[in-house]
């Protein structure tokens, strides 16, 4: 089976001498029979005879294999790998690539099921965490997901393996973390850290497992909100961006459709994946958007573009599937609902296809060139507010600095100075 995905012999060779050889030859045959690709498979075993050489180079047994121990080696060893074949700096895979070894370990009956089931003093922790961001605080998913994954490095980081001792946090402790994640990464990226760090030691004061104090040793990040014009597309790149899809795959005629529901509708990338076919009056010619990230669900008409493009891929492109979701997975599971990160990541394709930045990655760029387009077409902030399902309109308000013709009307001219 190896021989199908790896041509060369001695890599074959040394799969099989890796002390997880027998388990990676087992998730090759089952990834390959679940329908993956054959790149994907390969990188897949890759990442797993990663785990594979750390564990013998630490002498840990293949028993001893649990997903607290996964997720050390994945925070920890990873970043820093000096292994002689280091498997690329991004997570998702290798997480991905782990989530199915450790599948075929319990199976093959090499590791504990009880010990993948039990779950860590981190994970009890953060559970719980959750539910006080849902049912007392009332956040919306992506924020709850967005602030439980940051306060989880946290606590991975400052106490690994260890207990959780609230009592042994000290100031410096965030200082340290937040520096070391701020390496390379966005202000605004930084700020929803600190944020998430602060919103956990607020529910840990509230217990009264730390003083009150601690939450203000969370440094504070510069970015300002209204310092920034809000980037748009222009005319020609929204075009270029549109031309992008194949429209004569299934893949092109979805990912076609979602673009025109962020630069048509607005929408984000959340509420792109939430549509299902229900949403969907086709007499009245309107789309149901459920609360999401504002709590206020909202009815919009549906512009002829994007209905013509959801039309399209409805019957030419939507494979068979039992989902309600409108916009489904065309790969492995297929006719399952996109999560928002693959309808990001179908953008992101999209923007590099069709030569636009690099650096472009969000899909928040669409949903501002939406905004921007309505306001220069003469819509006032009430109505771009209730598009976008803004709860207030002071968050509306930046889209003016935007409006070149308003803008052109009050500006004053230039004071001249006689000599």
């Amino acid at each position: 089976m190896l021989q199908k995905y790896f041509h060369r012999l001695s890599v074959c060779s040394r799969i099989e001498e890796n002390v997880l050889g027998p388990a990676l030859l087992r998730m090759t045959s089952d990834l390959g029979e679940r329908g993956y690709a054959h790149c994907t498979i390969q990188r897949y075993v890759q990442g797993g005879e990663h785990f594979g050489v750390w564990l013998a180079s630490r002498g840990l047994a293949v028993s001893s294999v649990t997903p607290a121990l996964i997720a050390y080696f994945l925070l920890y060893h990873f970043p820093c790998c000096d292994c002689p074949r280091p498997c690329g700096k991004s997570l998702k895979e290798p997480r991905a690539a782990l989530g199915h070894l450790m599948r075929i370990l319990v199976s093959m009956g090499v590791v504990d099921r009880g010990a993948c089931t039990k779950p860590c003093h981190i994970t009890v922790e953060m559970d719980n965490y959750r539910q006080h961001l849902v049912s007392t605080c009332g956040l919306a998913e992506q924020t709850c997901i967005s602030r439980v994954r940051y306060a989880q490095e946290f606590l991975r980081w400052r106490f690994g393996e260890q207990r959780l001792d609230a009592s042994r946090l000290r100031p410096r402790d965030f200082v340290k973390f937040l520096s070391e994640r701020a390496q390379g990464r966005r202000p605004g990226t930084v700020q929803a850290i600190a944020s998430s760090l602060r919103s956990y030691l607020k529910w840990l004061a509230l217990r009264g497992e730390v003083d009150e104090r601690l939450i203000r040793a969370v440094p504070g990040v510069p970015n300002w909100r209204l310092a920034k014009l809000p980037r748009s597309l222009s005319d020609e790149q929204v075009r270029a961006l549109l031309a992008a899809f194949d429209k004569s795959t299934a893949t092109g005629l979805r990912d076609h459709a979602i673009a025109l529901c962020f630069l048509e509708l607005g929408l984000r990338a959340g509420e792109v994946a939430a549509i299902e076919l229900d949403d969907i009056d086709w007499e009245a010619g309107t789309l149901r958007i459920a609360e999401g990230k504002s709590h206020r669900g909202r009815m919009l008409p549906i512009p002829k573009a994007s209905g013509r493009a959801i039309v399209s891929y409805l019957r030419k492109g939507r494979p068979a599937t039992s989902t309600r979701s409108l916009f489904v997975r065309h790969r492995v599971p297929a006719g399952k609902a996109m999560a928002a990160e693959l309808v990001r990541g179908a953008m992101r394709r999209a923007y590099a296809k069709g030569g636009l930045p690099a650096e472009w990655t969000g899909t928040h760029l669409l949903r501002h060139t939406a905004a921007t387009r309505m306001i220069q077409g003469g819509a006032s902030l009430k109505q771009i507010a209730d598009v976008l399902g803004h709860q207030s309109i002071d968050t509306t308000m930046i889209y003016t600095k935007v409006d070149v013709p308003a803008l052109r009307k009050v500006s004053m001219p230039w004071p001249e100075v006689e000599s």
